[in-house]
C-alpha cells in the first residue's frame, strides 16, 4: 500500500459518523512508529445540554500501517487505542473490572464485525482521593483500557469498522445507553 491508497484508508475514517454523544476530531498521530499513521481523538458527552453537559469519557484512536509490516504486529496494520472513562466507586471496587473491561473491547470489535489478531492491551483502575483543601472534593473513579490489535482487512471500509468498534466500546464504557438497531446517530463530529 503506497501513500495515495492509504489516503483513501483515512478518508474512509474521517467519514465515519459515530452517535451523537461521541465528538471525534483528527489529531497529530506519531510519526515515527510506522511509515503511515493516522490518529482521532474521542470526546463521549453525557448527551444533556448547556452546563449540565459532562464530558464522561475519552479517547484516543490511531492507525498505524507498514508495508510489508511488523514482526511483532502479524500484519502491515495496528490499531492502538486508549480509553478513559469515570466509573461510579461501586464499579471500581468490582475485582472483575480489569477483565469486564477487556471483554467490552474485544465484544465491542466483534459486534461490529472488526476482523483481527495479536490483541493485547492492559484494563486500568485509578481512584484518586482528596486531600487538604480539595478535601470537600467526592473521591473520584476512572478505568482505563490502552490496546493494541492487528486489523485484519481487505478494503478501507473493512478498516472503518474497527473505528466503530472503538467507539462502541467507548459508549459502553461510558455507560450510554445502547442505540436501537437501525437506528442512525447524528453526527457532531469536529474536524
Amino acid at each position: 500500500m503506497d501513500a495515495r491508497e492509504f489516503q483513501v484508508v483515512v478518508d474512509s475514517l474521517r467519514s465515519f459518523a459515530p452517535r451523537k454523544e461521541i465528538i471525534l476530531e483528527e489529531v497529530p498521530a506519531p510519526q515515527k512508529l510506522a511509515t503511515y499513521s493516522f490518529a482521532l481523538s474521542a470526546d463521549v458527552s453525557n448527551g444533556l445540554l448547556n452546563d449540565d453537559e459532562d464530558e464522561i469519557a475519552s479517547g484516543r484512536f490511531v492507525l498505524l500501517h507498514e508495508p510489508g509490516g511488523q514482526e511483532t504486529w502479524d500484519g502491515e496494520f495496528r490499531a492502538v487505542t486508549y480509553i478513559r472513562a469515570d466509573v461510579e466507586a461501586m464499579m471500581q471496587e468490582d475485582p472483575l473490572l480489569p477483565e469486564n473491561g477487556w471483554n467490552w473491547l474485544l465484544q465491542a470489535l466483534d459486534e461490529s464485525g472488526a476482523t483481527y489478531c495479536a490483541a493485547s492491551g492492559t484494563v486500568t483502575r485509578v481512584v484518586s482521593q482528596s486531600f487538604g483543601k480539595l478535601s470537600p472534593r467526592n473521591d473520584e473513579a476512572e478505568v482505563e483500557i490502552r490496546a493494541s490489535w492487528t486489523p485484519i482487512a481487505a478494503s478501507p471500509s473493512e478498516l472503518a469498522v474497527h473505528l466503530q468498534g472503538w467507539c462502541n466500546v467507548l459508549a459502553e464504557i461510558a455507560g450510554l445507553t445502547p442505540v436501537p438497531e437501525g437506528v442512525t446517530a447524528i453526527n457532531q463530529a469536529r474536524r
